[in-house]
């Protein structure tokens, strides 16, 4: 009866770890987060898994025949020399560097021993009665105790892939531990369980794995599809009020390509260390054509006048800047996060804010303007200086970068100034290469 019961444990054993190295198998192949080698690794790790159960069922199923005692050594001798490279394979798969190397001389060292020992029945031996271990088995343990230390180390290293990695791997090498050392040290009861323990081991690690580059590959998909309609949204914007405001002209273009060269060279210089980096440069370039996006809610009449504004005018058009921050989150509200939002507003509603406190319009000075809006004015008034208008003529760069300098620590803030006019060539070519379309510069 135990005999029975146990026969059943091996064949359903057997059974399960076939069809879940199958499925899993298939799975990989069929998988776009994984590339070809990690695929190729998986799959050989599978294949290993499934063969030594096969073997190992062949071998203690219950039905044992002399006459096959020579297919059984050879079956048995190719097992043992296997699954002690399971935790190569299974490393491989993970992306651990020079396994394949380790594998194949690990291999190499375990079947060269067993192909030694098997004639002379050394370490396993196959009688009528069927198979037993041998003196000599201890260079098995050996072997495998080795590579499940190996497995160990794997389980520890790729366990800081894992959200919860400390509570995971520890579970993983209690997993290995208790199925690993019990076959090795009991006579009744065979490495099918390390099997299974390798088994349930790879199934955690690969399926959290999956998981989480599925994950992450729906997150990056998702974000790329939203930065695309932004970067729509706003180029579609900025389109418009170019073709409401006759003053536009290529003005979005150079501002953008200003204030991303400024900040540029602030990051390269360490000014405002603390706050520009790469992340903060593709906001700045990306939201800059939002600055004058308040403008949609000006009047045409006030936006396409042909000469100086007047008072009530002026005080009109201000209201761009007001009008900004609420187009801003209006339309970008619910496909942008906070950081985004809160970046374009600054700019649309600060930029005409002075560093003396004198702008517009809630009169903020020095660094109460957020940094983007301060680096946004002086892109935007070195542009308007250079410009042609239709009620001025443009100014020579060198009377540009003399009144940027002049209205240091008044209008613009004087740590982004002394950037500013320290790389003059950069934004003269920039002006130059940015073709003007009122002009015809």
């Amino acid at each position: 009866m135990r005999e029975r019961t146990i026969m059943t444990f091996y064949m359903a054993t057997t059974i399960l770890i076939v069809l879940l190295t199958a499925a899993m198998t298939i799975h990989v192949s069929k998988h776009e987060g994984f590339n070809r080698r990690q695929k190729t690794w998986f799959i050989l790790t599978f294949a290993a898994i499934s063969f030594c159960a096969l073997a190992e069922f062949a071998v203690h199923c219950g039905y044992y025949d002399p006459a096959f005692s020579g297919v059984l050594t050879v079956l048995t001798v190719l097992q043992f020399s296997i699954a002690p490279c399971f935790a190569m394979l299974f490393a491989g798969a993970l992306g651990l560097r020079h396994q394949a190397k380790i594998a194949l001389v690990y291999f190499g060292i375990s079947l060269l021993s067993e192909v030694i020992c098997a004639p002379f029945g050394w370490i396993f031996y196959f009688n009528d009665s069927g198979y037993f271990r041998s003196n000599a088995f201890i260079i098995y343990e050996i072997l495998y105790f080795a590579s499940l230390a190996y497995l160990i180390v794997v389980l520890v290293i790729v366990g800081k892939k894992f959200h919860h990695r400390d509570v995971g791997t520890i579970v993983m090498i209690l997993v290995v531990l208790v199925a690993g050392i019990i076959p090795m040290t009991t006579d009744g009861i065979h490495i099918a369980y390390l099997a299974v323990a390798c088994s349930s081991v790879l199934c955690y690690v690969y399926y959290n794995d999956l998981v989480e580059q599925d994950n992450y590959i729906e997150l990056i998909e998702k974000e790329r599809k939203i930065s695309s309609m932004q970067v729509h949204i706003i180029s579609g914007l900025a389109n418009l009020i170019e073709s409401r405001d006759t003053e536009t002209g290529e003005h979005v273009a150079r501002t953008s390509a200003y204030v991303k060269a400024l900040a540029e060279k602030c990051k390269e210089e360490g000014v405002f260390a603390d706050t520009i980096n790469d992340r903060y440069i593709e906001l700045l370039y990306t939201l800059a054509p939002m600055h004058d996006v308040g403008k949609i809610l000006v009047s045409d009449k006030i936006l396409r006048k042909p000469g100086r504004l007047t008072t009530e005018e002026f005080e009109e058009i201000k209201k761009h800047v007001a009008y900004g921050g609420k187009v801003v989150r209006q339309i970008l509200s619910g496909i942008s996060d906070e950081e985004y939002l809160s970046f374009a507003s600054d700019i649309a509603t600060y930029h005409h804010e002075k560093w003396d406190g004198t702008g517009y319009p809630k009169g903020l000075k020095d660094k109460q303007i957020p940094l983007s809006a301060r680096i946004m004015a002086i892109a935007d008034v070195f542009d308007a200086l250079v410009s042609k208008r239709c009620y001025k003529d443009a100014m020579s760069l060198d009377q540009a970068f003399q009144t940027i300098k002049d209205e240091a620590g008044t209008h613009f803030d004087p740590l982004l100034v002394d950037v500013f006019l320290r790389h003059k060539d950069v934004f003269v070519e920039i002006k130059n290469s940015i073709l003007d379309k009122n002009t015809g510069e």
